[in-house]
């Protein structure tokens, strides 16, 4: 793809001079938009946003001047540069037109190749405030997004860590404890614990997606989910859920990605499908065919089914987890949501209430087209 053209505004009342510029600006590779007095610059300069503008001071009506002052004045064209082209040398004019809001001042005769020049100066100014602008942009993101994470990850750990040591204090300190109901005891340190080890581990597969670039390959999608259903057999058994897979590893429809955050994917998906489906649960898998040269992946469950409003509560970025939640998914989906976007691809559910949930995501297509 060939990189975008940076566009020039050229406002001048001279047809001559416009024409000028305007032939040497478009021959050297820019886009060229021309205005012949200050009202039709501050519209065409709304309209269009140029990457920069060439201002003529001596206009009837709105001068130059006070054109630069319009144009600082409104929030949509306040970051444009404007290099002033004029006739008036003195030291105080060039004073007035830095003072309006100018960045460079040009004085009549002007040699194109000093305009030239100047133009592409001040654009490469331009664009690399754009990208400062825009990484101090990402990185006030990651600072909120950080600070709800945090917050998020305390307010889960706490119940669990609490409960470990309050379990471990009653050990302590009662004798009188019998051994079944020790064995409770221990099994719910047990089970406590290990919900802060999930917390944990949410925690390190976050920052490894927010840091690792990965190879995108051809995913053996039958493996990946026999992997995540053998992590899961516990909760498969303890629930007595019910999975239902495609019979035969070539009926998943071929995707790319990056088998290991995958995985996650699906557990995530499989443990709140088992965790929030019917009594008993019963789980399905699969994918449907490549559309627009993408891949849909799904978990289909019988549980209550999801209100609309509660369905606009997940995949929520980390920003607003600590304002929305819905117990024991939004965490995990948010990590899904994250996860899916690094690959390529989109996240999301559909649902009705009394009718189960399908929650799903997408991969690009191995192929990358339909099939």
């Amino acid at each position: 793809m060939e990189p975008q053209r940076h566009t020039v505004l050229i406002v001048d009342d001279n047809p001559t001079n416009l024409a000028v510029l305007m032939e040497y600006l478009e021959s050297a590779g820019f886009h060229v938009l021309v205005a012949e007095n200050g009202e039709s610059a501050l519209k065409r300069a709304r309209y269009a946003q140029p990457d920069i503008i060439l201002l003529d001071v001596m206009m009837p009506d709105l001068n130059g001047f006070e054109t630069c002052h319009h144009l600082k004045a409104d929030e949509t064209t306040a970051d444009i540069p404007v290099i002033f082209i004029t006739a008036l040398a003195d030291t105080a004019d060039k004073v007035r037109g830095f003072e309006a809001g100018g960045v460079d001042y040009i004085t009549k005769p002007f040699q194109q190749e000093e305009v030239l020049a100047r133009v592409r100066t001040h654009l490469t100014i331009r664009d690399l405030q754009k990208q400062l602008l825009a990484q101090i942009a990402h990185r006030d993101e990651l600072i909120a997004e950080l600070d709800a994470f945090a917050h998020t990850v305390a307010h889960d750990l706490k119940n669990p860590l609490g409960n470990v040591i309050g379990f471990t204090y009653l050990l302590e300190d009662d004798d009188r404890i019998g051994d079944e109901e020790r064995r409770n005891i221990v099994q719910s340190i047990h089970s406590s614990a290990q919900k802060a080890v999930n917390i944990i581990e949410e925690l390190l597969l976050l920052a490894s997606v927010r840091k690792q670039e990965v190879p995108l390959e051809q995913l053996d999608m039958a493996a990946i989910t026999d992997e995540a259903l053998r992590q899961l057999e516990h909760m498969i058994i303890q629930h007595q859920a019910e999975i239902v897979i495609p019979d035969r590893p070539e009926d998943w429809d071929a995707a790319v990605g990056y088998a290991p955050w995958v995985e996650e994917i699906w557990i995530n998906y499989i443990s709140n499908a088992i965790k929030y489906g019917g009594s008993p649960p019963r789980v399905g898998l699969g994918s449907a065919p490549p559309q627009k040269g993408y891949v849909r992946f799904w978990v289909r469950d019988n549980g209550r089914g999801l209100t609309p409003e509660e369905q606009a509560q997940l995949f929520v970025p980390f920003t607003r987890l600590n304002n929305l939640r819905i117990e024991g998914h939004g965490l995990g989906l948010s990590i899904v949501r994250r996860i899916v976007e690094k690959l390529g691809g989109q996240a999301g559910v559909e649902s009705q209430v009394g009718k189960g949930s399908i929650f799903y995501f997408t991969l690009p297509a191995a192929d990358g087209v339909e099939k």
